[in-house]
């Protein structure tokens, strides 16, 4: 376990440190568009604002890789959390040397400043042990909080270098909720505990799925992964999506799920389509006999069926990945399937869990957050932590 801000003591008028993931989309006018990161972060700001501290945020905002372009600078973001605060929210233009310490000598307790992007700094992401601008950001704050789960598993200057020489160095709330569900629902799961493991590629998901054979009950396996299984148990998989070079590693996921008594749950039928825009001819065929022509992009009605039997019997649900191509509305009725079995059983008393990217993109255009226990903040964060890697960001801060 690792320390948190709950125990931190009297931090009255001291300078919080703290990395936040503000990489926020905005439309061609600069308004953000999507204040999910921003809002997730407001629990550890009030924290840290009700006890008086001075509160210095380091974020990113695109990949400018070392370069200052101003398409990347994070003052729209400033601007937006002033609003969401109401309050003014103090934009630092550069970051580390003198310039930042004029500018935040001003800070008053419970005051919040954000730092312009962090990342306009080639230093940021340096491969190297080079520890100077580690040493120059921590200047600036009394102790670190790393609250950005999103980027957590980046071993940056700004998410685990600065942890080793800012002490305390301590997780804000929103990385804390995001561990302890994630390693609630790996590490102690109430069972049947099922996994739904989705996306196009098995060779992305590899670590994930191999990590989870060893803790899961059940594993419903879907989206265009599923058709590299299906060609490799000898079936027409007509132009789906398939990545012969992983048909063995498919093969060998499948034969330690049976030696570990998992069970895997695959689709039976899907929906296939000659267009894939879905102007086309769209019709149900079984997964073994796809049409040539035609490629898979959902799960079908008896496969969608089959897979609410399974979650709506789980005590603890993980989803990674969709079940199909949902982007386009023609191809989402399994992934809305699959969610609204994961909320029916949250309801009944399931802990439920989205981690990662598409997943999540799903799950909040169909349905809340609140439908379900915990959804997670971060893509690739969640993905290494659900392969079973360390999380440099997280394995930089304070032990308990």
């Amino acid at each position: 376990m690792k320390k948190s801000i709950h125990d931190l003591g009297d931090i009255k008028g001291k300078r919080a440190l703290v990395r936040v993931d503000v990489n926020v989309p905005m439309d061609e006018n600069k308004n953000v568009t999507d204040d999910t990161r921003i809002r997730a972060i407001l629990p550890t700001l009030q924290f840290l604002k009700d006890k008086g501290a001075k509160i210095i945020l380091m974020a990113h905002l695109g990949r400018p890789k070392g370069e200052w372009k101003t398409e990347f600078s994070l003052e729209p973001v400033a601007k937006y959390m002033s609003k969401l605060l109401g309050e003014d929210v103090l934009f630092v233009k550069s970051p580390v040397g003198e310039g930042a310490d004029k500018e935040l000598e001003a800070l008053k307790d419970g005051q919040v400043a954000l730092l312009e992007n962090i990342r306009f700094y080639k230093a940021e992401e340096a491969k190297d042990d080079d520890m100077t601008f580690a040493e120059e950001l921590a200047k600036l704050g009394d102790f670190y909080v790393n609250d950005a789960f999103g980027a957590a598993h980046r071993k940056h200057t700004s998410t685990a270098k600065v942890a080793h020489i800012l002490k305390p160095a301590v997780s804000g709330l929103l990385m804390e909720k995001e561990l302890r569900c994630l390693s609630q629902a790996l590490d102690n799961p109430v069972r049947p505990f099922t996994a739904v493991v989705g996306g196009a590629k098995v060779s992305s998901k590899i670590g994930v799925l191999e990590n989870l054979i060893d803790k899961v009950d059940n594993l419903i396996i879907g989206g265009g992964m599923a058709y590299t299984f299906v060609k490799a148990n000898g079936g027409k998989i007509g132009n789906s999506i398939c990545e012969d070079d992983q048909m063995d590693v498919a093969k060998a996921i499948e034969k330690k799920a049976a030696d570990k008594g998992v069970k895997i749950v695959m689709a039976t039928d899907v929906l296939a389509t000659d267009d894939f825009s879905g102007k086309g001819t769209n019709k149900v065929v079984d997964v073994k006999n796809i049409p040539d022509g035609f490629e898979g992009v959902d799960a079908g009605p008896d496969t969608q069926k089959a897979f609410a039997e399974v979650l709506k019997n789980s005590k603890t649900i993980l989803m990674n990945g969709p079940v199909g191509a949902f982007e386009n509305p023609a191809f989402a009725n399994g992934t809305k399937a699959v969610l609204q079995a994961i909320v029916d059983a949250t309801k009944n008393g399931a802990v439920s869990v989205i981690g990662g990217g598409d997943s999540v993109s799903a799950a909040k255009q169909f349905f809340k957050a609140e439908d379900f226990t915990h959804v997670s903040t971060g893509g690739g964060a969640s993905l290494e932590f659900i392969e079973g890697k360390v999380l440099p960001g997280v394995a930089a801060l304070d032990d308990k």
